[in-house]
């Protein structure tokens, strides 16, 4: 085994799991304090992607530029969401959240397809074929962006919620939904508001797509399965467990592609055997504590 390929690998594998990073926290957020299995997450990965490949393609708007305005799309859609779809099925049983949210993903994947046609799409900028060299290690500058830009997305989430009234908030749902409606926190509108945040984090890890890989309307399921995946690893509702699952699912997909035979197409399937080892070995994942 060459080091340099090692070290290569490894590097690839962090990447990939800052990105995933980003997918990652938001998922956890609306699983951890809402408790629902919002499988239509992925569309507002979709969505952003969409939106930065139109603006750069249509009026040569800069990606990263493009970015607050998916954060603001992809946020409006999660408030109407929230209010008219998820709200009346918060207390219904995981089955029937579990229909609802894939039936309200296939109609947006529909009207996508519909609207732009099937087609997979992608975009080049000026910093699309450069890299940095580090020691033995190339990193493409657009990856490393990307990295950079989860990294900073993720840290102003933690500081939100523990350093703000709405996240101090948010976190007093998380943990006992009755204590926090008899020391006057509105639930409901923490509910809402936590919706839109990890709505917003989904639009901004789709324009972070589109710059790595082709956009089409299913996109978003690919890494709705991906981020789920992370969440069990690192435990429902934990910050820190999103991100350590993220960095371990995006290692051990880059070594199993580059070491085991056919990895390529094996690395797709690490997600989906992570969730079974996880449910089997520790089923609260690896940032779960067990109430004393």
């Amino acid at each position: 085994m060459k080091i340099e390929v090692f070290l290569q690998v490894i590097a690839n594998g962090l990447l990939t799991g800052g990105f995933y990073m980003s997918i990652a926290v938001g998922i956890t957020l609306i699983f951890g304090v809402l408790n629902v299995i919002y499988f239509a997450y992925g569309e507002s990965i979709m969505l952003g992607s969409y939106l930065s490949y139109f603006l750069l393609t249509l009026w040569g708007v800069d990606p990263l530029l493009s970015l607050p305005l998916a954060i603001l799309m992809t946020s409006l859609l999660g408030a109407v969401v929230q209010k008219t779809l998820i709200k009346p099925v918060m207390k219904a049983p995981h089955l029937n959240q579990i229909l609802l949210t894939f039936g309200i993903a296939v109609i947006l994947q529909n009207i996508v397809l519909l609207a732009v046609g099937g087609d997979y799409v992608s975009i080049t900028t000026s910093c699309s074929g450069t890299s940095l060299k580090i020691g033995p290690v190339r990193i493409g500058l657009v990856r490393f962006l990307e990295f950079l830009l989860s990294i900073g997305l993720t840290g102003g989430i933690t500081l939100w919620l523990k350093y703000t009234d709405w996240g101090r908030a948010v976190r007093a749902v998380t943990q006992n939904e009755e204590s926090a409606k008899l020391m006057g926190i509105n639930v409901d509108r923490v509910y809402l508001i936590t919706f839109v945040v990890g709505s917003a984090l989904g639009g901004a890890a789709g324009v972070m797509i589109s710059l790595m890989m082709y956009t089409f309307p299913l996109i978003g399921f690919n890494f709705v399965i991906k981020a789920f995946a992370i969440v069990i690893l690192g435990g429902i509702g934990s910050i820190p467990g999103a991100v350590t699952g993220a960095m371990i699912l995006g290692v051990t997909e880059s070594l199993v592609s580059q070491y085991v035979r056919g990895g390529s197409g094996w690395a797709e399937g690490v997600s989906f055997m992570m969730i079974i080892a996880v449910l089997l070995i520790r089923p609260g994942g690896l940032f779960y504590a067990k109430e004393s």
